[in-house]
């Protein structure tokens, strides 16, 4: 028996509320906005600048012990993560440990840098500092300005394939869309204040790619249809569309949630703020596919002959597999 999230054929219309549900993402949107400016993001120490120290020992690594002897130095945000290497002995315990700035200073100061190894060789006798090094405010600044590049220059290479692809209304629908997944994950983060580093930039760009696929996957089966049905209205085949990959939509967005889920519970810290982030993603990034991206479309309709591509359109590599 094959096991089914959906029923195997279904007629669900999805734009009978599109006003409501484009009005919702709106509103998300506004608040997210509103909740950025006015709260901020809790940037991490890649866009805060701090110090990285990396230490070794010969007794095994035990990240909460480090934590909690850090913890009473109250020096804000501190990362604490094992490096693995199968080059190291295995006598070479090797840790990273990420500090803040402190507020007024460049970087933490030798004095601090001097009270944390005391404070871990109370946990493991023999640490020692390998190496400390520090990242100023001016290289987070660039840092955070090269984020936003990636994003935008993701978003942008998304707006020219699609059009290349399909059509131009096709592409500012998967914008839309891919824009209002990365103003609510970026809003989240703002309304909860969990920390906002690097690896949420990738999760970001993984979010992008997530929703896109999901996307493409319903616009390609649009331009089936509507060869198909040349005299449908384009919300009927719009929601035929819909109703014919819903069973693969949600088979793949549930899946993906149950390894992500697992990563949150038992993956540790280091790694929760991404896999927060990939979950939030995967949730909204399936409903954007749906009720975002096709909503927009049917506002901005498409022509309906497909047997012909039109160089001039953008469609010239409508037939490419890609």
């Amino acid at each position: 028996m094959r096991l089914r999230l959906v029923p195997k054929e279904t007629n669900w219309d999805f734009f009978s509320r599109s006003t409501l549900w484009l009005g919702i993402s709106g509103l998300l949107i506004v608040l997210a906005v509103v909740s950025f400016f006015i709260q901020g993001l809790n940037f991490g120490i890649d866009f805060r600048g701090g110090t990285t120290i990396r230490t070794e020992s010969a007794q095994t690594i035990d990240v909460g012990a480090y934590r909690d002897a850090i913890a009473t130095l109250e020096l804000g945000d501190v990362t604490i993560s094992e490096v693995f290497d199968p080059t190291f002995g295995p006598e070479q315990n090797v840790a990273m440990i990420r500090i803040q700035a402190q507020e007024g200073q460049e970087s933490v100061t030798s004095d601090v840098v001097n009270s944390v190894q005391v404070a871990l060789q109370a946990v493991a006798s023999d640490i020692k500092f390998v190496s400390v090094e520090s990242v100023g405010p001016k290289v987070s600044g660039e840092l955070i300005q090269t984020a936003a590049i990636a994003v935008l220059l993701a978003i942008g290479a998304v707006l020219v394939y699609i059009w290349l692809r399909f059509e131009w209304q096709f592409a500012l629908g998967a914008v839309a869309a891919l824009v209002h997944d990365v103003f609510l994950t970026i809003g989240i983060f703002s309304e909860l204040q969990i920390r906002f580093d690097l690896a949420i930039i990738a999760a970001l760009l993984t979010i992008v790619g997530y929703s896109l696929n999901d996307t493409v996957v319903v616009f390609d089966r649009v331009r089936e249809n509507l060869r198909k049905y040349k005299q449908k209205d384009l919300k009927e085949v719009l929601n035929i569309s819909i109703n014919e990959t819903l069973s693969r939509t949600v088979m793949t967005s549930v899946t993906t949630l149950l390894a992500l889920i697992s990563l949150y519970v038992l993956g540790g810290d280091v790694i929760r703020g991404f896999v927060f982030a990939m979950i939030w993603g995967v949730i909204v990034g399936t409903y954007s596919s749906i009720f975002v991206a096709s909503a927009m479309l049917l506002r901005l309709g498409v022509k309906r002959d497909w047997s012909k591509p039109d160089n001039t359109a953008g469609t010239q590599f409508s037939n490419v597999d890609a």
